[in-house]
Parts: C-alpha cells; structure tokens; sequence
C-alpha cells in the first residue's frame, strides 16, 4: 500500500473565537477534517495514478450504472455543471477509459459509460482509495465510528 502525501491545509477551526456559537465551532471542525482528507487524496490521486479526484468521482458513478449515464445524469449525481462534466469526459474518452455515444431517441443526449480499460484502472484506484480511507480513519474505534455515525444522521436528518 502507497503512502498517503503528507499535504499542509489552512486548518479552518483557526478563524474560531471564543465566544463563538457552539454550531460554529462544529461547522468549521467538520470542514476542517473534510478538508484534510480530501487534500490528503487528491495528492494521493495525483501522486500514485497521475488523476485528479474529480476524475476519480466521475467514473465511480459510472462504475455503479454499468450502463451508463447520460451526461445530465452525470452533472447531477457529482453536483457540477455540465461543463465540468464534458471536460472531464472528453479527457477520459480520449485515453480510451470512457464510451460516449448520442442517446438513439435524442441525438442532444450523450450517455457515457466505462470501457473494459477504464473499468480495471478505476478498479485499481477504488482499491487503492480504500485503503488510504481506512489508513486516515482507521484509527478510531468501532465503537467511536458507530457514535459519530449517529450524531452525524441527526445533522444530516437536521438539514
């Protein structure tokens, strides 16, 4: 297993106060640890496989619709425009991990899916990404995941 980069990230919680809010003090503990670990693998991305995590992120929703996906579709489960979208396809169908083709019923409508190359090197990097997760949280217990786990859905069900 590769090392994970060691990357320097503005830690957000140094703008706290404090007198501040206890929800913002929470706020900017969880950007703060969202930003590390992102930072952490998209050095890791770029280091081990020369891709950069939007990448990454696009043909993980393709490697979950073996079918495919229509652009739009794409642009909505990554909540990016659809010019991102068409750039980081392009890029892909011209190393040969992506299909694009018109949609049959609507020649606007392009659907996109994974090649049998593209499927094996996101298949090597989904292994590898798996286990730079676990080597960055790893370290909490079972127990400690589970609690987070659910003070974490209370937030999400809060939103």
């Amino acid at each position: 297993m590769s090392e994970l980069p060691q990357v320097v990230c503005m830690d957000q919680e140094t703008r706290l106060q404090e007198d501040d809010h206890h929800s913002i003090k929470l706020w900017l503990r969880l950007l703060t640890c969202s930003s590390l670990i992102e930072s952490r693998l998209r050095s890791a991305l770029r280091e081990e496989f020369d891709t950069t995590l939007p990448r990454f992120d696009f043909m993980a929703q393709l490697e979950r619709v073996p079918e495919g996906l229509t652009m739009g579709d794409l642009s909505r489960r990554m909540m990016v425009s659809g010019g991102n979208v068409s750039g980081i396809a392009a890029q892909l169908v011209g190393e040969g991990l992506v299909d694009r083709s018109p949609v049959p019923d609507n020649r606007r409508t392009f659907m996109v899916k994974l090649t049998p190359k593209g499927r094996r090197s996101f298949r090597k990097m989904a292994q590898q990404h798996e286990q730079w997760i676990i080597k960055l949280l790893g370290h909490l217990e079972l127990s400690e995941v589970e609690q987070l786990m659910v003070l974490l859905d209370r937030v999400k069900r809060g939103l």
